[in-house]
This record gives structure tokens, sequence and C-alpha cells, in this order.
């Protein structure tokens, strides 16, 4: 027993001091099956389960532990970053750099670990606070200041065009602009609307300026009939208000133009308690303009209609460094047009259009018949300039576009030669690939030139198959049946039309939603409103806004004769004042009544009935036959059968009346009216406009 134990020993001494070999991996022998093996080694006393099946993931799976837990506690000590929820203090302690290393018992330290000083820390907290206070300018107003301001819009929201408000103060209210808008087709022989005025005679003491933001005519439409009524200052750019004059002159107020006052932009004028100042602004018409308005409660800023065109036609962009320089300050209010707010992206430039009409007049074999807003004299330039590089003669037809084009070139705005123009009559006496005729009536207009033309009702020019006519606008909302008519007119005569089949034909004038929010990180405004359009454009605008950081509850979305309170604390409305509209005939620049225009729409719909009898006082009987007919109720094969219903219905009245009730024709003619309305809507389901005329004998 004795010499096998020395053995033994001898055995292992000599496998001790034996040198290591490296052994041969064993091909039959897995990954797991390894470290089972070393596992055995470690622990050999430890045994097996004998109901516990062997897991061959368990190994791999806390090795994946150690290595997660590791990495998240790495990770939490490298990202405490000031974008994270945890903010940096400057007495916090800095976290150990030192973490475990994934599937060893060892730990080792990173090989370049981040020390963050207090030095650095301060640095962070302050960038913070500086980009804070960037992205916030206007926490700079005062809020215990205890200024207010009221903003009323009496046209232009809830529909296209018809623009004017009121923004006032304690003593001081200014109207910004005075538009008109179009009618819809069921306002018989009404040719523009007017906003109702009725607000500004309750405030007329307080009111001290018109102010006006360029020169459409959806801002600058009904200044002549509110000066019929209300004379204030006015204060604006000499091409609107030399527009608003040429309007004076044709409703014999040509005295008024001593209210006028001509701006200069970027200089402040002070008009009661309120210090404006125009801000350049690139639109679809020459000089048109933001406003940077301060008021006692605090700066606002509004757009009016804009777009940011880069590479305008007259060279002048808009000058976004005043909308920096008053965003900076800090801007209570945002008023921004919203006309295009479903628009993504950018709005393309005047400039494109102008590559159109090269292609357009080198296609065009004949006449070239160009129509566009007579206010869009950016377009009328452009066609205009490369009629006369072409050798193109222009004439001008239109009485808007006439004295709108005669405006511009007076004012120097349109540099063109008058060699280059003709008078409508001269137009025979050239070829016809020699003549540029720029006219009115792109939206449909019956009495515009180009509708005449069309119908060949145009007492100088006739329509050739081949001319080419050019309409270079888009439809505005609710003309776009009287553009489609215009189209087929235009077909029927055979000329060659061009309109939506080339994409860069009409470029819009107001801002898509990048531009617009452009203009809200520029100015970073309290409180933001949006104005100029229907209800789904603010509300759009709205969303845009609130993804540029405005907050929700500081956006209001508004109605024509909502009354919005704006404090340095609050923005609210407060009341809702009279507005509407009112219709005007263009033909003699007269106001028509609501009734008139409400009897109209029923004429049109329901028709009308006349009756006309006499009636015996004695027997209560019709003397002699009724004279009933109508108009829009029943067809004319009808009309016998339609006046004998009429003509019994009138006798079995009369025998039910009471004798005193017949010594009254009103009495008389009440009843019929009703009982024939009656016997109307029964029978026909229509509601016509009934007049009885009665003779008692």
């Amino acid at each position: 027993m004795d010499n096998q134990n020395n053995n033994t020993n001898n055995k292992k001494e000599n496998q001790d001091t034996r040198p290591q070999r490296n052994r041969r991996p064993n091909p039959h022998r897995t990954k797991n099956s390894d470290t089972n093996e070393q596992a055995k080694h470690e622990n050999p006393n430890k045994k097996p389960h004998p109901n516990r099946k062997p897991n061959p993931n368990k190994n791999q799976t806390n090795l994946q532990k150690v290595q997660e837990q590791s990495v998240n506690k790495d990770f939490n000590t490298k990202t405490n970053l000031p974008h994270q929820s945890k903010k940096f203090h400057p007495n916090r302690q800095s976290q150990n750099p030192i973490t475990q290393s994934t599937g060893s018992k060892n730990k080792s330290r990173r090989k370049n670990p981040t020390t963050v000083s207090e030095e650095m820390r301060a640095s962070i907290e302050e960038n913070n606070r500086i980009q804070n206070a960037r992205m916030q300018p206007w926490k700079q107003l005062d809020v215990s200041g205890k200024g207010k301001i009221r903003f009323t819009p009496l046209g232009g929201l809830g529909e296209i065009g018809g623009n004017m408000a009121v923004l006032e103060t304690e003593t001081t209210a200014i109207v910004i602009d005075v538009g008109m808008s179009f009618p819809d087709e069921t306002m018989h022989g009404v040719d523009i609307l007017i906003p109702d005025f009725s607000y500004l005679h309750a405030i007329k003491d307080k009111i001290k300026a018109i102010v006006i933001t360029h020169g459409h005519e959806d801002h600058i439409g009904a200044m002549p009939y509110l000066f019929k009524e209300l004379k204030f200052p006015v204060y604006g750019t000499p091409l609107a208000l030399a527009m608003i004059e040429n309007k004076f002159n044709e409703h014999n107020l040509k005295a008024d133009t001593k209210y006028f006052n001509f701006i200069t932009k970027r200089k402040q004028y002070e008009i009661g308690d309120l210090k404006i100042e125009w801000i350049h602004m690139t639109h679809s018409i020459i000089d048109s303009c933001s406003l940077a308005i301060e008021t006692p409660a605090g700066t606002i800023v509004h757009t009016a209609d804009f777009k940011i065109d880069h590479t305008p036609i007259d060279g002048y962009t808009a000058d976004l460094r005043r909308y920096a320089y008053y965003g900076e300050k800090g801007v209570l209010c945002l008023f921004s047009d919203s006309t295009n707010s479903h628009h993504p992206g950018f709005t393309k430039s005047e400039s494109v259009v102008g590559k159109t009409f090269d292609t357009l007049f080198d296609l065009a074999n004949g006449r070239v018949i160009m129509s566009t807003f007579s206010s869009n004299l950016h377009r009328i330039y452009q066609a205009m300039a490369r009629a006369a590089t072409t050798g193109r003669k222009i004439c001008v037809i239109g009485r808007s576009m006439e004295r709108n084009v005669e405006t511009a070139r007076a004012l120097g705005y349109v540099d063109i030669d008058d060699k280059h123009f003709i008078e409508v009559h001269e137009v025979p006496k050239y070829k016809d690939n020699e003549i540029l005729i720029v006219t009115t009536g792109s939206q449909g207009e019956t009495m515009a030139a180009l509708n005449r033309m069309a119908t060949d009702e145009h007492r100088h020019i006739k329509l050739k198959p081949t001319d080419t006519v050019i309409i270079s606008a888009s439809a505005i909302p609710g003309n776009e049946a009287s553009v489609s008519k215009l189209m087929n007119l235009l077909m029927k005569s055979g000329v060659t039309v061009r309109y939506k089949e080339f994409g860069d034909i009409h470029v819009s004038g107001h801002a898509a939603q990048e531009e617009q929010k452009l203009i809200l990180r520029l100015i970073q405004p309290k409180f933001f409103l949006p104005v100029h359009g229907e209800y789904n454009h603010i509300a759009q605008h709205a969303k845009t806004a609130i993804s540029c950081g405005v907050e929700e509850r500081n956006i209001l979305l508004m109605s024509d004769g909502d009354q919005i309170e704006i404090t340095p604390k609050y923005i609210k409305k407060v009341k809702t004042v009279k507005n509407g509209k009112t219709y005007i005939d263009n033909q003699n620049n007269m106001k028509i009544e609501n009734d008139v225009v409400l009897d109209r729409q029923k004429l049109a719909e329901d028709g009308i009935i006349n009756i006309v009898a006499q009636v015996s006082q004695e027997s209560q009987k019709v003397v002699g036959k009724p004279i009933v007919t109508s108009y829009g109720l029943v067809a004319d094969k009808d009309d016998k059968k339609f006046a004998k219903e009429i003509e019994l219905l009138l006798e079995t009245m009369l025998l039910n009346m009471k004798p005193e009730a017949l010594k009254d024709h009103r009495i008389i003619e009440n009843e019929i009216r009703t009982s024939v309305r009656k016997h109307v809507v029964r029978t026909k389901k229509r509601y016509p406009l009934i007049i009885p005329t009665i003779f008692i004998i």
C-alpha cells in the first residue's frame, strides 16, 4: 500500500514539473461542451440535478446579461448630456468612468475617459440659457404691463378677398386695408362685394388712419365706397395710393387725395399711440409691404399677402432682416397670410413665368392675347418685354388694365418705350404675328374684354383660329364656373388656349408651408393669429405654427366680426361685432339693397305669380275672370290649367271671408297671398313670390 501511494505521488510530481503543452482542439467537441468541461474543473463536487435537462444556452444567456449590464452602465455614465431629461448641475459629482469588462472577472479602465469639469458644466448651462432665450424672444416682454390691444377682422376670414381689419388701443384705432371680393352665382346682378362699415361708424372718433399694405383689389377695392361715408388719413406706398387715386377719380372723389400720406419703407410713423413701419415684402404686385406695429401691449407683425421670392422681377427681395430684427426684440403677436397653407414646399418665383412666355410666344403663329389680373404688373411687364424683344406691338385693352399699366409706366415701374405700344384701332394695320394683346377677363367676368371677344361682342377685336389665348391666372374660389364657361366659349371660337397644361404659366403670389415656417421662425411670436383665407386655410396654418414652436393655447382661429383682445399675459375673444357684405352694381357704382338681392334669388329659385282681379263687395265674388300670370313655376302649356285653379281658389276664399273684411283691399290681398301660397306649396313644393292686385267695386 505504501509503495503504491509513493508511486502515485511521484507520478503527480512528474506531471507538475513537465512543461505545459498546447492541447489540440477536439473537432468533435462543441463550444458548449468546452464550457461545461471548464465548469466541472472549477467545481468538481457540483452534480447536476437528476431531473433537470441541461440548457445549452444558459451560459451564453448569462454572458449576454453581463454584457448588457456593463454596456448600460457605461452608456448611462457617458451620455449625461444636456438633451437628456436630466440636466447638469454645477455641484453634482462626476460619474465614475470605470466600467466592467464584458465576459471577464477583471475590470479595465476606458482608454479615453471624458472628464466633465465644473467649467464645462457651467458653459453647457449658459449655452442652454442662450438657446432658450433665442428660441423664445417674446419672454423679454413685460408681462406686468397693463397695455392691451384689440383686433377685429371685418373681411378676409372665411373667404378669399375682401380684406379689412381694425386694430385699436384705448385711444387709437387704425383700419388695415379696405378690400372687395367677388359674388357667387346666386347673387344676381351683383358685380362686387364690399365689407359692412357699421363698426367703423361706431368707433369713427377713435380711427386715426387707414393703413394700406398693397394695391390688389381685395385690399383697396372698397376704398371709394368707404370714403363716400367716412374719410380718414390714408398711409401707403406710392403705387398703392396711385391705384386708389384712379378709383377716386371714377367715383368723383378726386379732392379726397388730400388725405394721402406716402410712406418710406424702414421708417416708423407715429399714428396716435402706435408706431408703424412698412417692411418690403415680395408678392404678385409691386411695392407690397408687411407691417411692424409697436403698441402699448407690445410689438405685433402683420405679414399681409406675401411669398418669399428670392429672384423677383424688380430685384427687390423680401426684407427678411427687418423680420429678424423685430423677432430678436420680441414680438407679442404675428398675423400671417394663410391662403396657401395647404401647399407644401415653396411657391415658385415669378421669374419662371417669363420662361414659359418665351415658349408660348415661339409656338404662336398669329396674334397672342394674354389675360391676367390687371394689378399683376410683374406678369404684365414680362409679357410686354418679350413682345418688345420679338418685334410684337403691344395693345392694352380693358379699363382697369389700361389704367394700371399707365400708372405703373408713369411711376417708372414698367420701363418699355412708347414706340412698342399701339391703340386698339391700329391692330389691323399689322400682321397677326406682330401683335400682343394684353387684356382683362381672366376670371370670366361677363363685361370684361376677353369675355366680349369670346362672345363676338367686342367692337374692335374678332377672334381668329390662328390666335393664341394665354390665361395666366388661376380661378379665384367661387369663380370656377365663370372661368370654365369662358374656356368653353374660347374653344368654340377655334383659338388655341394655353391655360393649365403649362405648369409655370401662372405662379401663386402667396407663401407655401416652408415660407410660412420661415416667417414663424424669424419672428418666434408669443401669440399667433392666422388671417386671410377660409377656415380650412387658417386651421392648417395653425398646425404649421404649432410645429414651429408656438403653443397651441396661444393660437386663435377667427371669423369675420370676432374681436380679439391681446395683452402680454393672454389672448382671448371678447365679443362679436356687426359684419357682413354690401352688394355693388359696377355699372353705376351704386349699392344694391339686401332685400333686392333676396328677391332676385327668390325669383330665380321659385318663380313669381301675378294675380289681378276685381272683387264685388256686395256679392263677395270675382267680377269677370281674374288675370293670373306666372314665371318660373309652371310650363307655358299648363298656364290655363293653373289659372283655373287659382280662380276656383279665389271664389272659395271670398265666400268664406267676413263682409267687413272686403272693405280693405290690403286684407283681401294678404288672404289671397296666404291661400295661394298654401296651394302652391302643397301641389308644386315651391315658394314663389306672389303679387296680388285687387280692385274693390
